[in-house]
């Protein structure tokens, strides 16, 4: 049994939102390819929707090949594809012909973190080639967002890509969304959301949350995977600590239940969970709020 704990206070997501409920009973679960995945698996529920993030340590092929077993597990895994470890066309091509061998009609596709990139500096340069290749077998495809900025581009271009994005995903004919990367202020999605619904976008939104993670590893972490603007956020804003922490953990309602009410306004569709791998808490958090 996981020693984390998080904060039991009432929730009215299920009594009041039918559509985050509904967000919340078919969360996503991302998971790292690091040594603590094979023992938390176990406590993914059934028929789970899985992330499995892209490492630049490792290989693409080790991210399809825990999809794989995933796969064999009954759940429904989801590849990230990081753009900058695909090296031409020929790579793009080998990875559609194993996302087709294996049956995956959906992918998470980001620009990833390798410092030397191959033939994609970008996720949109690779999702061109991809979606060519792979026409017909992956009919969905989910690209992230950023509602605290992003530390080396500008929101403008951020918008822009977004939008790029949504266009080439109506061209062809797959179904997108985006997730958004760790954000600890609901107000700062609220209005960034309110924004972008304003200039014309229109994919659906998973709302991204960490799970229920120790405070140690969830700045340690964080800060690895790049959220460093909401860790800040949170170092600057003591009040907020106090309510987004219980004694040893983070209660990812701290950020759902203030965005509730708009989930249908602002086409809020799903719960893209962060677990840093720490799954058996964030599942019995999810129980929790279901029951």
């Amino acid at each position: 049994m996981s020693a984390i704990v998080f904060r039991r206070r009432q929730s009215r997501i299920g009594i009041r939102n039918q559509a985050a409920r509904d967000a919340i009973e078919d969360l996503t679960y991302e998971l790292i390819p690091i040594g603590s995945l094979s023992s938390q698996v176990e406590h993914l529920p059934s028929n789970a929707r899985v992330s499995v993030t892209a490492s630049p340590a490792q290989t693409l092929d080790a991210t399809l090949d825990i999809c794989a077993e995933l796969l064999d597990l009954g759940h429904r895994p989801i590849p990230h594809l990081a753009a900058r470890m695909v090296d031409d066309t020929a790579h793009t091509a080998a990875i559609a012909a194993r996302c087709r061998r294996l049956g995956l009609s959906e992918i998470f596709c980001i620009a990833g973190d390798a410092e030397v990139p191959g033939a994609h500096a970008d996720a949109m340069s690779f999702l061109r080639e991809f979606l060519d290749i792979a026409a017909g077998d992956v009919t969905a495809v989910g690209v992230g967002s950023y509602p605290d900025g992003h530390a080396f581009i500008p929101a403008a271009a951020l918008h822009d890509a977004l939008m790029e994005k949504q266009d080439l995903f109506l061209q062809a004919g797959v179904a997108g969304h985006t997730a958004t990367q760790m954000c600890f202020s609901a107000d700062t999605i609220r209005q960034w959301l309110e924004a972008e619904r304003t200039e014309g976008f229109a994919m659906p939104v998973h709302l991204g949350v960490p799970g229920v993670v120790d405070r140690t590893r969830l700045l340690r972490m964080g800060m690895r995977l790049g959220v460093g603007a909401s860790l800040r956020y949170l170092k600057k804003n003591r009040n907020g600590m106090i309510k987004l922490f219980a004694s040893t953990g983070y209660n990812p309602s701290s950020l759902i239940d203030p965005l509730a009410a708009d989930f249908e306004r602002l086409g809020i569709t799903g719960i893209h969970s962060f677990t840093f791998n720490q799954v058996e808490a964030t599942r019995r958090w999810q129980q929790s709020v279901l029951a």
